[in-house]
């Protein structure tokens, strides 16, 4: 066998067996495990046995899956940094399962470790155009200053806690949150303070912040960035966009008049990308 059919064989195997991009082998730990002697591995040139002894400990994550532009795209750039995925989803009541639906499709099409749906009631107390069937969602202004109804109280909080338990129960380290503050729609909990505050609070509510000296870390990735800029990294990324669902009616085809997808029309023409969802 040849070095450009040897080299190619190594590369097959690799992709098999560890799954990771380049920015992944960046962000991994490798360990060497039963390695072949020096003498043997040189004499045989036995490539392919090198690969296969190796031991790839991936970093692990969960990612907080709404089924929307901004949770996709931070699922995807997780994926390319090489961790192991776990998905959380919620179903809390919301008006509909229209987005429930697309985060679904989003982490079986991202190959995830684990996609878990927690089922939250907060329609029992509503307080939210989204939770409350006796409230209507108000047409949107992408210029607005006030809280919309469509804010459900302390969701973020409350996903967070929810993420914070997950992380601990299945080891990650890291937990990420689609969340901006500069296309937020005037939510209180998509800002920077909170998300610090919420990490603070995390890692002195879990052993393995407050015991085992091992912090959990919150990251929101977008906290700085506009959704046009979200929507030209999906785009490197290679997000399925035609997988998310944003509008706060839901339905067969999105309204195209609520805060949600006046928000995204204006991202994808600011981006200069085409929206698949809408073709």
């Amino acid at each position: 066998m040849g070095h450009g059919k040897r080299a190619q064989k190594c590369r097959t195997i690799d992709r098999k067996t560890a799954k990771l991009s380049f920015y992944g082998c960046l962000s991994s730990r490798i360990f060497f495990n039963a390695l072949p002697s020096p003498r043997s591995f040189f004499k045989d040139r036995n490539y392919s046995c090198f690969i296969n002894h190796l031991v790839i400990v991936m970093k692990k994550a969960v990612v907080l899956l709404s089924g929307g532009l901004d949770s996709a795209v931070t699922l995807y750039m997780v994926k390319s940094q090489g961790y192991e995925v776990h998905a959380l989803s919620f179903d809390y009541g919301q008006r509909h399962s229209r987005e429930l639906k697309a985060a679904k499709s989003l982490a079986q099409e991202a190959g995830v470790v684990s996609h878990q749906v927690v089922s939250l009631r907060l329609d029992q107390w509503g307080g939210s155009s989204l939770t409350d069937s006796t409230m209507q969602v108000e047409d949107g202004n992408v210029n607005r200053e006030d809280i919309p109804v469509t804010y459900v109280p302390a969701r973020n909080m409350v996903f967070l806690s929810v993420a914070a338990s997950f992380a601990e129960a299945v080891k990650a380290q890291d937990i990420f949150i689609g969340v901006s503050q500069v296309d937020y729609s005037g939510y209180v909990d998509c800002r920077e303070e909170f998300i610090e505050a919420m990490e603070n609070a995390v890692n002195k509510g879990t052993v393995m912040g407050a015991e085992q000296n091992i912090p959990i870390r919150i990251h929101a990735p977008f906290i700085h960035k506009t959704k046009s800029e979200e929507i030209q990294m999906g785009k490197e990324l290679g997000v399925p966009f035609e997988l998310t669902w944003s509008c706060y009616r839901g339905g067969t085809k999105p309204c195209g008049t609520c805060d949600s997808c006046l928000l995204r029309a204006k991202a994808f023409e600011d981006a200069g990308v085409v929206d698949k969802a809408l073709v």
